[in-house]
C-alpha cells in the first residue's frame, strides 16, 4: 500500500495556486490576514498530528513556553498571553472532547480526591458569583480563563506524569527556559550597572515587570533545589545544576523585589515546619492573628491612624532608600496598597456574600476609597487591582469564595505535610517538600499582590494542586506495596 501523504505533497501545483490566490486576494481586498492561509495549509498536518495523534506534546510545549510567553493586546480592552494561553485553550478543548467520547479517560484518583471535591465546590461558587456579578461579561471571561487553567494543570498531570522520569522532565521543561530568561535579564541589566531604577527596562518581552519576574523565579528555585538534591553527588550534571541555582539566586537578588525575598525566606522556613509537623498549628495561629488584627483595626476606625502623608510617599530610585521608606510606611507602593485594601474591605462590607463579581474590582472601587489614604499614584492608569489576592477573592466572590479557596490552599499544605511523612521514597519526599515550599511562596507573594490570575504564577499554583493529588495517589500506592 502506498504511503498516504497530505495534499500539498501530492500536488505542488495546487499548493502553489493556494499561495497565489491568497496573495492576490490579500491585495485586492486589502486584508493582510489572508496571507496566513498558505501557512495554515502547510502547518495543518503538523497541527493535526500533535492534536489528534500526540496531544501530550502540546502539554510539554506549553510547560516550556510558560517562562517565555508574553502579553499581547489585540485591542486596548482585549489581550492574551502568547503562546501559552492559546496552548492551554487547545489542551482544554482536547480534554473535554476526550471526556465526552471516553469518560473512563478521567483518572479515578482525581475523582476520589477530597481536594478535587473542594475544587468543584469552589468552581460552582465561582459560577454563582458570576451570575450575581455587577459586570457579567467580564466575570464570564474570568470563568472561562479559570477553566482553561484548571483543566490542563490539575487533570493532565494525573494522565501524563506516570513515572519519576516524567516528573523530572516536567522540572527540566520549567527550569531551562527560565534559566535562559534569567541570564538574558542579567546580561541586559549589567549594561545599566544593575541599577534598581532601570531593572524594569530588562524584563520585556517575557515579563511585565520585576514583580512578575521575581515571583516566578523564586517559585522555581525550589524546583531547581529538588533537581540538585536528587542528582547523585558524583554525577557530572550536579555541578551544572548548582551553577544554575546560583545564577537564579543572583537573578533574584538583582530583581530587587521585597516580596520575593520574603517569600524565599519563609519558603525555606517551610521545610523545617513540614518536617516538624507544625503546619496545622501555624495556619491556625496565622488565621487567628489576621482575624484579631482586622477586628482591632475596624473597631472605632483605628485604621485611619495609619493613613499616609500624601506628600512624603514617594518612589525611591535608590534601593536602600526604598527599603527604609518601606519600613517607615512612606514608600508609595506600600501606601497605595493601604489605599486599595481599605477600599476592598469597604466593598466587602457592601456585598459580603456574592461579592461584586470576578474581574470587577477596578470598575467599582473608586466610590469606596478613603481620601486620607490617597497617594499621588492613585489614579491607577495600569488598571491594577487590590494587591492582595485574598482580599480580592472576598470582595469579588464574597466570603464563601474566600473560604472555599482557603480550604483548597491550606488543605494542600496540610496534605503535603501528611504525605511527606508517609512516603518512604526519597524522590517523592523531596518532591513533596518542594511543592509545599512553592505553595508557601505563592501564598506570601499573593498577600502583597494578586498574581494567581496571571499566566506565570496562576499556572504554577494550579500545577501544584495537580501535583498534590498525584503525590497523594503515589503515597497510597507505596503503602499498598509495603503492606
Amino acid at each position: 500500500m502506498a504511503e498516504w501523504s497530505w495534499p500539498y505533497h501530492r500536488n505542488l501545483f495546487f499548493s502553489a495556486a493556494v499561495f497565489l490566490i491568497s496573495g492576490i486576494s490579500a491585495i485586492v481586498f486589502q486584508q493582510p490576514l489572508l496571507l496566513l492561509i498558505p501557512f495554515g495549509w502547510i502547518l495543518f498536518p503538523l497541527l493535526f498530528e500533535y492534536v489528534v495523534i500526540k496531544p501530550e506534546t502540546i502539554f510539554w510545549l506549553m510547560v516550556v513556553m510558560l517562562p517565555l510567553s508574553t502579553e499581547m493586546n489585540v485591542t486596548p480592552n482585549f489581550g492574551f498571553d502568547f503562546p501559552d494561553e492559546w496552548l492551554l485553550v487547545l489542551l482544554t478543548g482536547i480534554s473535554i472532547i476526550k471526556i465526552i467520547h471516553q469518560p473512563a479517560w478521567i483518572p479515578k484518583n482525581l475523582l476520589r480526591s477530597d481536594l478535587f471535591f473542594w475544587l468543584v465546590l469552589y468552581f460552582l461558587w465561582l459560577m454563582t458569583s458570576c451570575y450575581y456579578s455587577e459586570e457579567p461579561l467580564l466575570s464570564v471571561k474570568f470563568l472561562l480563563a479559570k477553566t482553561w487553567y484548571i483543566i490542563p494543570f490539575v487533570l493532565l498531570p494525573q494522565v501524563l506524569l506516570t513515572s519519576q522520569k516524567s516528573i523530572q522532565k516536567l522540572a527540566i521543561c520549567l527550569l531551562v527556559p527560565m534559566l535562559f530568561v534569567v541570564i538574558e535579564v542579567l546580561v541586559r541589566h549589567a549594561f545599566y550597572s544593575f541599577s534598581f531604577e532601570d531593572i524594569k527596562k530588562t524584563m520585556a518581552p517575557f515579563f511585565r515587570n520585576h514583580v512578575n519576574y521575581s515571583s516566578m523565579l523564586v517559585c522555581l528555585l525550589p524546583v531547581g533545589w529538588c533537581v540538585w538534591r536528587l542528582t547523585p553527588e558524583h554525577h557530572k550534571n550536579r555541578k551544572w545544576v548548582g551553577i544554575g541555582l546560583l545564577i537564579g539566586l543572583a537573578g533574584l537578588f538583582f530583581a530587587y523585589s521585597r516580596g520575593a525575598w520574603i517569600a524565599l525566606l519563609l519558603g525555606i522556613s517551610a521545610i523545617r515546619i513540614i518536617k516538624k509537623r507544625w503546619m496545622g498549628g501555624l495556619i491556625a495561629l496565622g488565621l487567628t492573628a489576621i482575624v484579631v488584627s482586622t477586628a482591632w483595626l475596624v473597631t472605632d476606625k483605628r485604621y485611619l491612624d495609619f493613613s499616609p502623608d500624601h506628600d512624603h510617599t514617594v518612589f525611591h530610585t535608590d534601593f536602600s532608600e526604598h527599603l527604609k521608606a518601606t519600613v517607615e510606611l512612606k514608600d508609595v507602593s506600600t501606601a497605595e496598597r493601604f489605599y486599595r485594601w481599605v477600599a476592598g474591605f469597604r466593598m466587602l462590607a457592601e456585598k459580603p456574600v456574592t461579592g461584586f463579581g470576578p474581574n470587577s474590582f477596578y470598575l467599582h472601587y473608586r466610590p469606596y476609597t478613603v481620601r486620607s489614604f490617597e497617594t499621588w499614584v492613585s489614579d491607577n492608569p495600569e488598571h491594577s487591582t487590590v494587591h492582595n489576592y485574598f482580599i480580592l477573592l472576598a470582595l469579588e466572590q464574597g466570603v464563601p469564595g474566600l473560604v472555599l479557596f482557603c480550604v483548597l490552599y491550606f488543605g494542600m499544605l496540610l496534605r503535603l505535610q501528611k504525605i511527606y511523612h508517609r512516603f518512604q521514597s526519597r524522590f517523592y519526599r523531596t518532591v513533596s517538600v518542594a511543592v509545599a515550599v512553592i505553595l508557601v511562596m505563592i501564598g506570601v507573594i499573593n498577600s502583597l499582590s494578586d498574581l494567581i490570575e496571571t499566566d506565570k504564577i496562576g499556572s504554577l499554583f494550579w500545577l501544584c494542586m495537580g501535583m498534590v493529588i498525584l503525590l497523594e495517589t503515589r503515597s497510597k500506592e507505596e503503602m499498598e506495596m509495603i503492606a
